[in-house]
């Protein structure tokens, strides 16, 4: 039996990440062998990973990476906030995003299939990580962008909200401060043409029935003009055109600053982390009830 000494054990936790003590039996049950351990472990974090894989995982961050004409976002979700803001989940969702700019991968599954530096792929990666965190973790969205444009990309700082927009003959400072607004302002649409007109319809529907008797009963042209009026308001509302600049200091309009610029923006998108996903309310009394009654 080879001597199982503490720096082996050592080498072994930096190369997995896994418990000292699994490390340890690893060792044992491998007679010292450290690759022969470390993929007993990986074998083992694999099982793990399949009896995770039902959690919900709602929290995690939005990772981005860029070069050139191309970007990525990429959301990696957890089952709590806690591991999310682990360093070690940060690296983590970091190296997926650098992996998914490198290799090109366009979905989920092709980004899953992409191999680091040294030869793991994502999806190995990202079990690793799940014996180490000791939660589900799943990659959930990929989106890229690649093209001539200008793109500006934005993170913010507690890492739940991306953006990329894609600017025409702008500058990197515009696309970035673009990318910021809409993080901040969530427009659901670009331009006033991409408001859908049934949507418009609704809304304005909606309007006239807040009206008053008193202005209904006004003559047509000027009733006219005062739904127009609305229209516009409704319009600038949900569109990043008709928004105001949230960093321009004259109150201009996020169309005015951009026409100024000589620029168009092309498109843009807005991940949030776990937006759509059902999340799992835990009653910890009940739990501690039930748990008593055994």
């Amino acid at each position: 039996m080879a001597e199982i000494t503490a720096s082996l054990v050592k080498e072994l936790r930096e190369r997995t990440g896994a418990g000292m003590m699994e490390c340890k039996k690893a060792l044992t049950e491998n007679n010292g062998d450290i690759d022969a351990a470390a993929e007993a472990l990986r074998k083992s974090g694999a099982a793990k990973a399949d009896k995770k894989a039902d959690r919900v995982t709602a929290e995690g961050r939005v990772g981005v990476a860029s070069e050139g004409g191309k970007a990525v976002l990429v959301e990696v979700n957890s089952e709590t906030d806690f591991v999310a803001n682990d360093i070690n989940f940060k690296t983590f969702v970091d190296t997926v995003a650098q992996a998914a700019l490198a290799s090109g991968a366009t979905d989920v599954d092709a980004l899953k299939a992409a191999t680091f530096t040294d030869g793991v792929t994502v999806e190995e990666a990202r079990t690793t990580a799940i014996q180490k965190l000791g939660e589900n973790i799943q990659i959930r969205r990929l989106v890229k962008v690649e093209g001539t444009n200008t793109i500006g990309a934005y993170i913010h700082t507690n890492g739940k909200i991306g953006v990329l927009v894609e600017l025409a003959n702008g500058s990197d400072e515009l696309a970035s401060g673009l990318a910021m607004h809409v993080a901040a302002m969530n427009p659901p649409y670009n331009k006033a043409a991409d408001v859908p007109a049934d949507y418009i319809a609704k809304e304005k529907e909606i309007e006239l029935a807040k009206m008053s008797e008193k202005d209904k009963a006004k003559p047509a042209e000027i009733l006219e003009k005062i739904m127009a009026g609305k229209t516009a308001k409704i319009v600038n509302d949900v569109t990043l055109y008709g928004q105001n600049y949230v960093l321009d200091t004259d109150g201009r309009t996020v169309e005015a600053v951009v026409k100024a610029a000589g620029a168009d923006i092309v498109g843009f998108t807005r991940l949030v982390v776990g937006e759509g996903i059902e999340k799992v309310q835990e009653d910890y009394l009940a739990e501690v009830a039930k748990a008593m009654q055994v």
